[in-house]
């Protein structure tokens, strides 16, 4: 039987006007280390709109490949592309198998998209997914209200620096990237 990979830390964190999204870099199969420098974060639409994912690879990359065709047919407008994706993904015979979650964001905001049609703003400027997510949305928060000072990606950076301590499946090989204004 093969195992399919899974398990990653995904956060975002909008802060300061500025979005940052970032995510580790394992990809484990079952119980081992399947690749310790998988890149979870894709930028779109020359950096304006970025996508993270968690879940089985092979599934993020169609959904990865489905938002960027609705971006493209509603004009970049970011929240109507992850609603209709979601819709897709919900009612879809072969999209509803997928087995993976995404955060976009864009200049001014973050949206966690599911395969159970659940399109989330999350209300702190902070959203994380994967086997890590709960880690790092915790450091985020408590980061964001009080270390201000901080910049978004520093924010990110320690949120998952705090999920690599404490997940198994995440690890420290970070890919980290702001939105482009």
């Amino acid at each position: 039987m093969i195992e399919k990979i899974h398990a990653t830390t995904v956060l975002g964190v909008v802060h300061n006007g500025k979005v940052s999204l970032g995510a580790d870099g394992q990809a484990t199969m079952g119980t081992t280390v399947a690749k310790s420098n998988v890149k979870k974060i894709r930028s779109l639409s020359d950096g304006k709109i970025l996508v993270g994912f968690a879940g089985s690879t092979a599934d993020a990359f169609t959904l990865l490949e489905r938002f960027e065709e609705k971006l493209n047919a509603y004009g970049g407008n970011m929240k109507r592309a992850a609603i209709e994706l979601a819709k897709d993904w919900r009612t879809d015979r072969y999209l509803k198998k997928l087995e993976a979650m995404m955060i976009t964001a864009s200049t001014n905001e973050l949206l966690v998209i599911s395969g159970t049609g659940d399109v989330l703003e999350p209300e702190n400027g902070i959203a994380a997914i994967g086997s890590g997510g709960n880690f790092a949305l915790s450091a985020a928060v408590a980061l964001k209200r009080h270390a201000t000072q901080l910049s978004s990606e520093e924010m990110v950076r320690e949120g998952l620096t705090v999920a690599a301590d404490l997940c198994i499946y995440t690890n420290h090989n970070f890919v980290i990237q702001t939105v482009k204004d």
